[in-house]
C-alpha cells in the first residue's frame, strides 16, 4: 500500500515513469515527503526488492519553476561526475527535465543516509566538517567545466530590511556596484550550506562530525571559491548568528582552502551573497521553521541578516 498523504503522493504519470526505472520484480511500497526543499518537492521512495528487502530512492520534482529544465540537466550531468570522486553525492537513476514522461520535470536518484542538522548544538564540530567538505568540492577538476556562475542580484534589487542599519546597507550596496574582482575558477556547488549537507548523527569521532552526503547539485557552476564560502557563511550567520559566518571562512582556510588574497575582494563576494538573500528571506526561513527552528521567523532572520551585513561592513576597519 502506498502512503497517500497528500504531500507524499507521487502523481500517476510520474509514478509510472519511476516504476519503469526499477528492477524486475521491484515495486514502490511507501512514499514520504522530505522537508527542507525551497523550490522542489522532495520525496523518499521505499522500494521492495526481489530478495524481500527494501531500498530507497529520492524523487525531486519541480512544479511551475522557471529554470527546472536547466537545473535538472545540470544535476544530471554532475552526479555521474561525482560518482568517480570522494565527494559523497547521490547517484543518478533517471531524469525527465521537460516532463515528457511525467506531470512535472523530475529527477530520480539514490538515497543517502544521514540527515540535515540545523540546531546550535554541536556547531563547533559541524562547521569544520562543512569547511573540509567544501575544500574537497573545490579541488575537483572535471574534464568538462560546468558553465560560469550566475548572479541576478544588483544594487537596485536589494531589499533593505525594515529597521536595518541604513549606513551599513548603503555602503554594502555600493560594494556590489563595482565590477566583480578577478578570480581563479573553481568547481562550485553554488548552494553549499547546512541544509544541503547530510550528517551521520549516530557517530561522533575524535575528528568531530561526519558528513555522509552533499545534495542539491542543480546550480553547479565554475567560479570563485569565495562565492561558495560566502554562501555558506551567510546561511550560518542567519541560522546561528553573525559570528558563525565569519568563523566558516576561517575554517575553510584552516582546512586548506584558498580565498582571495585582497580583503576587498573577499568582502565583495561576502556582501554580494548576503545582499542576494535579502530578496528571498521568507523563502529561506520557511524550511528552517519546518525543520524545527520555529524561532526563525522572517522578521528574526531579517534582523540577523542586518547584523551580519553590519558586521561585514564594520570589519573593514
Amino acid at each position: 500500500m502506498l502512503n497517500h498523504d497528500e504531500a507524499a503522493t507521487v502523481r500517476p504519470l510520474t509514478l509510472a515513469w519511476v516504476s519503469r526505472h526499477l528492477e524486475d520484480g521491484e515495486r514502490i511500497v511507501r512514499t514520504e515527503a522530505l522537508l527542507g526543499g525551497i523550490t522542489a518537492e522532495m520525496r523518499r521512495l521505499t522500494i521492495s526488492t526481489r530478495d524481500g528487502g527494501t531500498r530507497d530512492l529520492v524523487l525531486r520534482t519541480f512544479v511551475d519553476v522557471e529554470h527546472a529544465e536547466d537545473w535538472l540537466n545540470r544535476e544530471a550531468r554532475t552526479l555521474p561526475l561525482l560518482k568517480e570522486t570522494s565527494v559523497p553525492a547521490p547517484e543518478l537513476v533517471a531524469v525527465d527535465p521537460t516532463a515528457v514522461h511525467g506531470e512535472h520535470p523530475s529527477l530520480l536518484m539514490t538515497y543517502l543516509a544521514g540527515r540535515t542538522v540545523l540546531d546550535d548544538e554541536g556547531l563547533e564540530t559541524r562547521v569544520p566538517a562543512l569547511a573540509r567538505q567544501l575544500v574537497a568540492i573545490h579541488a575537483l577538476r572535471p574534464a568538462v567545466r560546468p558553465r560560469e556562475y550566475e548572479t541576478l542580484t544588483t544594487a537596485d534589487t536589494v531589499i533593505v530590511p525594515k529597521g536595518a542599519d541604513v549606513a551599513a546597507w548603503t555602503a554594502a550596496i555600493n560594494v556590489i556596484r563595482k565590477p566583480a574582482p578577478p578570480y581563479e575558477g573553481r568547481f562550485l556547488h553554488r548552494d553549499f550550506q547546512p541544509g544541503n549537507a547530510l550528517f551521520d548523527v549516530r557517530l561522533r569521532t575524535r575528528a568531530g562530525a561526519r558528513i555522509t552526503g552533499v545534495v542539491d547539485w542543480v546550480r553547479t557552476s565554475w567560479g570563485p571559491a569565495d562565492f561558495d564560502v560566502a554562501h555558506c557563511s551567510t546561511h550560518l550567520a542567519l541560522l546561528h548568528g553573525p559570528e558563525w559566518g565569519v568563523r566558516f571562512a576561517e575554517a575553510y582556510e584552516e582546512a586548506g582552502g584558498v580565498l582571495a588574497a585582497a580583503a576587498g575582494e573577499r568582502l565583495y563576494w561576502r556582501v554580494r551573497d548576503a545582499l542576494a538573500i535579502s530578496e528571498e528571506v521568507q523563502w529561506v526561513a520557511q524550511p528552517w521553521r519546518e525543520a524545527g527552528r520555529a524561532e526563525l521567523t522572517t522578521r528574526a532572520v531579517e534582523r540577523r541578516l542586518d547584523a551580519y551585513v553590519t558586521a561585514l561592513m564594520d570589519a573593514r576597519g
